[in-house]
């Protein structure tokens, strides 16, 4: 064995099994060393940095392109070959655990910053504003997450959001006219009133990916269960997802390049590195909650319930974690996410495609962690007492503003106003830590990607008597998806049984069995 090691062999094969992960860590060192010299010998402008940084924008798009395709054909054809039953079941385990454990990083998180008090020995004054944010009301930014769960043209879900603001309704001045004999009297009349507003709608770019996800569950369940009718659009959707993943794989290459790129052009384009110095105690603060959250709490509940090695299962998730960091998009990481949750730790791909656009859309433990923190750290820089009940609204906020946030870049810091607005914090003071949000973004899209990783391996191990079942109803839906169809008297059901039961039952794809749709074999 020394001696293959020692002629190369063991190392050749290490490296044409994890290229990707070593070249993409190659080009994270190249990427800083790059952008780091760049920095302080080569004087650039604005325009220059930004066409620097254009091979990572290349990788971006690509990644962005794939999105729509692959949660589209992934969700269909995992909840299509699934039972109904059975996809209520993987659903609500999932819908737990997501909760669960977002719910888990905001006591965490909020724990944390009571205890290290990073804004007590530091002034909003002395960190300095740093711009604007958008005016976001809690009420209305909740009525928008229901509103783009049901789009209303499935077209524009595909590149656009729907987004509300409130717009102050001016006051009316009335006047009054007196008309007498000789002479006619105008009297104007302010009238002092409380301010009115009413809501304006607009469409902002953007993929909806929660309306894509709720139309495609329903759209697959429905061709679940249309039985024959069906199977042309399963077998479309199946083949149009294994395009997608070969697609992938390509992009793959390219990655390293990319990601060498963006990494130093975003270093180049840091305008005050004297920011780190002053939110350095707030920085340590989200990252140590996000490695409790991601070295400890998750893992633990992987062991305790799966049983197997937590820190193995991390290792074959290296990939995307790494590509979470660099493109700091869980939704754009999700084509290596389902490559390395299928590929390396083997998961089902039932569960994967049903499980992993979900998480990346929901499942946001980092999110939510940061913004916990985030909201008592402002309260603290500016003197602001919290009672008991507004650290219960900030943890109830944060959690449900975590679910809205889309997997995008820095969409955290819009869904951070609805909760200083809750607990009546000024929102313009989260411009105090958008210097850093950038920095901050990347390590939480990888806390949340691993929670959305660990979730598809939990499900799997719970969904276990679930999936073993589909090995003959769904298996036959592997096989032949829908030779299950309802006709079958209880005799001809109970023949096929005992075929099957013999051994002497054979699938074949051109076999049609009939049997009813809720028989447990």
């Amino acid at each position: 064995m020394g001696k293959k090691f020692v002629n190369g062999c063991d190392f050749r094969a290490l490296l044409k099994k994890n290229w990707l992960l070593m070249g993409t860590i190659v080009a994270v060192v190249l990427g800083i060393v790059i952008g780091v010299l760049m920095r302080e010998f080569v004087v650039l402008s604005s325009l220059d940095k930004y066409y620097f940084g254009f091979p990572g924008e290349i990788l971006m798009r690509m990644l962005k392109m794939i999105i729509l395709p692959l949660i589209v054909s992934s969700i269909i054809t995992g909840v299509a070959m699934l039972d109904s039953g059975v996809s209520r079941k993987i659903g609500t385990r999932a819908m737990i655990y997501y909760f669960s454990t977002t719910i888990t990083a905001v006591i965490l998180g909020i724990v944390l910053v009571m205890a290290i008090k990073p804004g007590v020995s530091q002034k909003a004054d002395e960190i300095g504003r740093r711009g604007s944010i958008p005016e976001v009301t809690t009420v209305d930014a909740m009525l928008d997450l229901l509103r783009n769960a049901f789009p209303e043209n499935l077209v524009q879900a595909s590149f656009q959001q729907y987004k509300s603001k409130r717009v102050e309704i001016e006051p009316v001045n009335k006047s009054s006219t007196t008309t007498g004999p000789n002479i006619t009297m105008t009297t104007q009349v302010n009238e002092t009133k409380k301010s009115d507003y009413k809501v304006v709608g607009t469409y902002s770019n953007g993929l909806n990916v929660l309306g894509l996800i709720v139309f495609c569950l329903v759209f697959g369940i429905i061709i679940g269960q249309m039985g024959e009718k069906g199977k042309i659009l399963l077998d479309f959707f199946d083949a149009l997802n294994e395009a997608t993943m070969k697609i992938v794989q390509i992009i793959m290459w390219y990655m390293p390049i990319g990601v060498l790129f963006i990494i130093a052009a975003k270093i180049m384009q840091v305008d005050d590195w004297e920011i780190f110095h002053r939110l350095g105690l707030y920085m340590a603060t989200v990252l140590i909650g996000l490695a409790i959250h991601g070295i400890i709490i998750l893992p633990m509940i992987y062991f305790i319930v799966v049983r197997k090695n937590p820190f193995r299962f991390i290792g074959g998730m290296a990939e995307a974690l790494l590509t979470s960091v660099m493109i700091s998009s869980s939704s754009a990481t999700l084509p290596v996410t389902f490559r390395c949750a299928e590929e390396k730790n083997k998961v089902d791909k039932r569960i994967t495609r049903f499980v992993l656009p979900v998480g990346a859309t929901i499942n946001m433990d980092g999110t939510a962690l940061y913004e916990a923190v985030a909201a008592i750290f402002i309260a603290q820089l500016n003197d602001y007492p919290l009672d008991v009940g507004q650290i219960v609204t900030i943890s109830v906020t944060a959690t449900a503003a975590s679910v809205g946030a889309a997997g995008v870049p820095q969409a955290g810091m819009v869904t951070m106003v609805i909760v200083l607005t809750a607990v009546g914090l000024p929102a313009n003071d989260v411009t105090l830590i958008i210097a850093v949000d950038w920095l901050l973004d990347r390590f939480r899209t990888m806390v949340n990607v691993l929670g959305d990783s660990f979730g598809a391996g939990i499900v799997e191990k719970l969904s276990g008597n679930e999936l073993q079942q589909g090995d003959f109803s769904s298996g036959i839906n592997i096989v032949n998806p829908f030779a299950l169809e309802t006709a079958a008297s209880e005799k001809e059901e109970a023949k096929i049984k005992e075929s099957y039961i013999n051994g002497a039952f054979d699938v074949d794809k051109s076999d049609s069995v009939a049997v009813t749709e809720t028989s447990q074999f």
